[in-house]
């Protein structure tokens, strides 16, 4: 068997336990699994059998994972080189489309692109690639090669550090596939620049999606104080600071994030008006609190507190005391701008909390826009797992 050899080489059949409302998902679970035909192997193309024997869709079966086939069609077609090249070039295509003003997107969003367990950021002149089932990853060279010829990229590197191979049977691994040389790239969003470690930085670098609510934020920030929470390497804060905010204050955990975005605040000149603070968020809330502190505009991006659903109970608790402390330090008729990037909270949950919190912060709040994730991040509507993240821009009285 070559590479290029994706002929079906077995077929999984499924229950009739399987829930019609989920027709056109596109993860097949072990449970659903009822027998499976021939001997295919991890990463093999199998067609996949509806419980009345027919054909129902064909994608990559991976024996190891609780995701037991990844659909790549619904269609009896054949799973070539050419197959590969045109869903590329789809991608591609949206992203010519919606992508303006940076040289930093999401290329290729796994499900969303009907690529499942490929993930592909470009950063200027590189590709940062995530390989994250076994399919996807048996056939890094070749989707490397056409990406390369797709997107004319000159760089592929293969961030393949994320836990998440584990539970697919991968190994952990990271390193360029095609090309060499520096690590770190300086890429732009509108009038801001960012350098982006791709080797290091957390999941391929840079966070995209909130590249939008970003630019949108900014709008707020004229004449601002700035309270910037779980910063990170400063991105909303540096556009509140080129848009003309007064004062940006970030706060964050990690150190080294904070260093770069003091490098960010410098390399965009405004680091006479940056500045930044190792310090637990809820802490440093609490005591920014009860010194009197109150700021213009306050930014919260948090990370994810729901990684599972048995998470979610503790996860909304946090969302309640993070939106209640944020609406505390804003001034009357200034902005909170929150968002959760946590798929298992819903966009009703965590509005009911920041509804919750404004109560018990005896505030009043006006609802402004709500927000999700950047046009480079589409929802696949059978897939409500690639929607995940929430931003919500308030006004509070």
């Amino acid at each position: 068997m070559t590479l290029h050899d994706d002929s079906p080489r077995g077929h999984v059949r499924l229950s009739r336990t399987r829930a019609i409302e989920e027709l056109g998902h596109l993860w097949i679970y072990a449970g659903y699994v009822e027998e499976v035909g021939g001997e295919p192997t991890a990463g093999d193309v199998v067609d996949v059998i509806g419980p009345n024997g027919r054909f129902y869709a064909r994608g990559l079966y991976n024996p190891a994972s609780k995701i037991r086939v990844r659909i790549l069609t619904f269609d009896e077609e054949p799973i070539t080189e050419q197959f590969w090249r045109e869903r590329l070039a789809q991608a591609v295509r949206l992203r010519q489309r919606v992508v303006t003003g940076t040289n930093a997107y999401r290329l290729i969003y796994g499900e969303a692109d009907r690529l499942p367990g490929l993930i592909v950021d470009r950063y200027d002149d590189v590709l940062v690639m995530q390989t994250l089932s076994s399919g996807m990853d048996r056939r890094k060279d070749l989707l490397t090669d056409l990406l390369c010829q797709e997107s004319g990229a000159t760089r592929v590197y293969a961030r393949n550090d994320a836990k998440s191979r584990t539970l697919e049977g991968l190994p952990l691994e990271r390193g360029f596939l095609r090309g060499d040389g520096a690590t770190t790239v300086e890429v732009q969003e509108r009038q801001v620049r960012f350098l982006v470690d791709f080797e290091r930085g957390q999941k391929t670098g840079w966070f995209c999606d909130q590249r939008e609510n970003r630019l949108a934020a900014a709008q707020l920030a004229v004449g601002a104080d700035v309270l910037e929470v779980f910063a990170h390497t400063g991105a909303f804060g540096m556009h509140a600071a080129l848009a003309g905010a007064k004062s940006v204050e970030g706060l964050d955990v990690s150190e080294d994030a904070l260093a770069l975005a003091r490098s960010h605040a410098v390399l965009n000149k405004v680091d006479d008006r940056c500045r930044y603070r190792a310090a637990d968020a809820f802490e440093e809330m609490r005591k920014l609190e009860r010194a009197g502190r109150r700021y213009d505009l306050v930014l919260l991006d948090p990370p994810a507190f729901a990684r599972s659903k048995q998470a979610v109970p503790r996860a909304l608790a946090g969302y309640k005391d993070v939106n209640l402390l944020g609406i505390r330090l804003t001034k009357p008729e200034g902005f909170l701008v929150t968002s959760s990037c946590s798929h298992h909270v819903t966009e009703q949950e965590f509005w009911t909390g920041i509804r919750l919190a404004a109560r018990d912060a005896k505030r009043q709040i006006r609802l402004l826009e709500q927000r999700g994730q950047a046009r480079d991040h589409p929802i696949l509507a059978t897939m409500p797992e690639t929607r995940y993240l929430k931003c919500f821009m308030l006004q509070v009285l």
